[in-house]
């Protein structure tokens, strides 16, 4: 099978989704600007015209309430947002319109709607070019979130959210944009709602989102040199979420670190935790660790975002002092 990275498999889907359904229809600020959106829109404009991808004006707000509209109509819009942070400013198109059409028109009217929301951290980009915002939108009933880490995933899950009936948030990080992987050149689907299991283990499970899952992987690495084996789930889809995987692994390990890219506090990371504790409490080894972001914005320093920013590192660190504590309790 061939190799692509992950920016050129989300151009891939954008090609066969709007080849292969004229209701498809790309819409958001800089789609045809490399500037904005990397190498993922390329050729599109070319290939479809101005009808059916459209570059707006920079106004969050506004772009978001016609894609809300045009899925209400029956189209397919795959609405992009190239920076997160700005998504705040569409959030009463999101979360109120968006998400409740569907309920409060008694399951007869549906909104198939993709909002596709870029991170695009680091570089020195500060606190309003940096954010994730994803443990938000898994929060509000009536959105389904996922984020993949893999070009296959990548491909595969902006298919299903645009096939799917009802708001998805599909959300990228730029730092994955480079990562290569195996990629069907056909259209295929990867269901929301199911994980992945990246690497079997047996002592501590790691349960990673997006760009953390390739540090988790770096992290087990680095275990196993210790004589620790990691077991690292890829959650993929944050709402809904895979319960029976995580519980699953974390009974066979009895740990559990869980690596988020976003903020710590009320995060994702704190939904699993609780999670774990309400489902599996009597199989943990030991209390469940969370590497996440400081509860601090960005920093503009890149000295100090190396400390902001987690890695495998930080991980690996994480995983070892369970079992220090384990000793240390005998």
């Amino acid at each position: 099978m061939r190799k692509i990275n992950f920016a050129q498999a989300i151009n891939e889907a954008l090609h066969q989704l709007m080849s292969s359904d004229s209701r498809v229809f790309l819409i958001g600020q800089g789609v045809i600007s490399p500037w904005y959106v990397g190498s993922t829109t390329v050729g599109l404009f070319d290939a479809f015209g101005e009808k059916r991808v459209i570059d707006t004006p920079v106004s969050e707000n506004a772009i978001t309430g016609a894609a809300v509209g045009a899925a209400l109509a029956g189209q397919r819009p795959i609405l992009e947002h190239p920076r997160m942070d700005f998504m705040y400013l569409a959030m009463d198109q999101i979360a109120n319109h968006a998400a409740n059409w569907y309920f409060m028109f008694g399951y007869q009217v549906n909104v198939p709607l993709t909002v596709w929301g870029i991170v695009n951290r680091g570089g020195e980009q500060a606190a309003q070019h940096s954010q994730a915002l994803h443990a938000m939108y898994a929060h509000i009933p009536g959105l389904k979130v996922v984020m993949p880490s893999t070009p296959y995933d990548a491909k595969g899950l902006l298919v299903a959210s645009v096939r799917d009936d009802n708001p998805v948030m599909f959300i990228d990080d730029r730092w994955l944009y480079g990562v290569t992987g195996e990629v069907p050149e056909e259209i295929y689907s990867v269901s929301i709602g199911r994980g992945a299991v990246r690497k079997e283990g047996t002592d501590v499970t790691i349960a990673s989102i997006s760009y953390m899952a390739h540090e988790a992987m770096k992290a087990a690495v680095m275990l196993e040199n210790e004589g620790i084996s990691a077991e690292v789930i890829d959650l993929r889809s944050l709402k809904p979420l895979d319960v029976e995987m995580i519980c699953r692994s974390v009974k066979k390990t009895g740990r559990l670190v869980v690596a988020d890219g976003g903020w710590k506090t009320y995060g994702v990371s704190a939904e699993i935790s609780a999670l774990v504790s309400e489902s599996v409490f009597e199989y943990l080894k030991a209390p469940v660790q969370r590497v996440a972001l400081p509860d601090t914005p960005a920093p503009a320093s890149s000295g100090l975002e190396k400390d902001y920013y987690q890695d495998h590192i930080k991980i690996a660190e994480t995983a070892r002092k369970m079992f220090a504590r384990k000793l240390e309790a005998v």
